[in-house]
């Protein structure tokens, strides 16, 4: 089982505090993940300003606000950058963050050097942008929140395409040329090799029934490429089931106080919670061991113990026949197996017991 890559996910919950941002850099240091993810994106670049909230964002910042004034706020400015991504490297945590828009996709890959890409579930549809993010020759990570197996599969193969062909200038004639990268072996193996899909379920919170938990390993039997989970739901059990079943990555919200403003916080875990789920998801590699189905060491001093053996159920004189009226099982387990049981049935006793004997007659 592989090592399971845990990205506490940041987000804009920093709520464009420069103190807070650096905040949450300890408390995910704190928690043990392994890395911190925050979103980079200009809001002129990425909303217009006649676009409405979600449901979820009605409910947690000011009706009067629009969609555009929530992440206006939100952003986290280019400069504060290179200093987080200076004390992330100072507390030995990778510095992630997810880009929504072509700028913020050139500065993190140009200014910030950074060397894997999340992309939102939401631009799994962004066909342009998609390409660019493959043409950058980063690792990506793609959440898949609200899409079909269909719109995956078109989204790898932009993806590839982008893999193959790194020139930003070299765009496909038709889409023809996208399905061709797909199936080429040598796209194959790139998607392979650096792409990860997140099976997450975009609503904030994700109540159990709507987690479908069944889809990561859809996904992954659809695609071949290792699959992951994004978390919204309540609390830290799902994340930890998940690696259960396979996710190499996971990736969950937190906060530093769930009271605090803003679009995300109320579906965040707080900090003791962060750190007691990547326990739980660490657990689990341990938990789950090789799958050999064998005695652990510990069984086996066991087994004398908890097995049982043939005993006399009466006394027994030689040349007595064994039957199921002198014959029993009992613990001590250090003698004869009772699944020799029949072999004894029938057969002359070569020597005395008493009662509660062990049966050591070799047969």
């Amino acid at each position: 089982m592989k090592d399971v890559f845990i990205i506490a996910e940041a987000g804009v919950n920093h709520n464009g505090d420069y103190k807070l941002a650096f905040a949450l850099i300890d408390a995910a240091v704190l928690a043990g993940a392994d890395a911190i993810k925050f979103q980079t994106f200009l809001a002129e670049n990425v909303v217009t300003k006649k676009a409405k909230k979600a449901a979820y964002q009605e409910l947690t910042t000011s009706p009067s606000e629009s969609q555009f004034d929530m992440i206006k706020k939100l952003e986290l400015p280019y400069e504060w950058h290179f200093d987080l991504l200076k004390y992330c490297k100072k507390k030995g945590i990778e510095f992630l963050s997810t880009a929504f828009d072509l700028d913020s996709l050139n500065f993190l890959v140009n200014d910030i050097k950074i060397k894997t890409l999340k992309i939102a579930s939401g631009e799994i549809t962004n066909g342009p942008f998609l390409l660019a993010c493959a043409q950058k020759q980063c690792n990506l990570i793609v959440s898949t929140g609200m899409a079909t197996l269909g719109e995956i599969e078109k989204a790898l193969s932009i993806i590839a395409f982008g893999f193959l062909n790194e020139t930003s200038s070299l765009t496909p004639h038709s889409t023809l040329e996208f399905q061709k990268a797909y199936c080429s072996s040598r796209g194959k193996q790139l998607l392979k090799e650096r792409v990860t899909l997140l099976h997450c379920t975009t609503e904030y919170p994700t109540p159990p029934s709507n987690v479908n938990l069944g889809a990561m390993k859809s996904i992954h039997s659809a695609f071949g490429i290792d699959v992951g989970y994004s978390d919204h739901s309540k609390g830290i059990t799902v994340p930890i089931v998940a690696t259960t079943l396979g996710a190499t990555i996971i990736e969950k919200h937190f906060t530093i106080d769930r009271s605090l403003p803003g679009p995300d916080h109320k579906a965040s875990l707080e900090p003791d919670e962060l750190k007691d789920m990547i326990k739980g998801v660490r657990m689990v590699k341990e938990i789950m061991g090789d799958g050999l189905k064998i005695p652990m060491p510990s069984e086996v001093e066991n087994k004398s113990v908890a097995r049982k053996s043939l005993i006399a159920a009466t006394d027994i004189s030689i040349g007595d026949t064994f039957t199921s009226e002198n014959l029993t099982a009992k613990r001590p387990g250090t003698g004869i197996s009772p699944m020799l049981y029949w072999n004894y049935l029938g057969k002359k006793s070569k020597k005395n017991y008493e009662l509660n004997d062990l049966i050591d007659d070799e047969r």
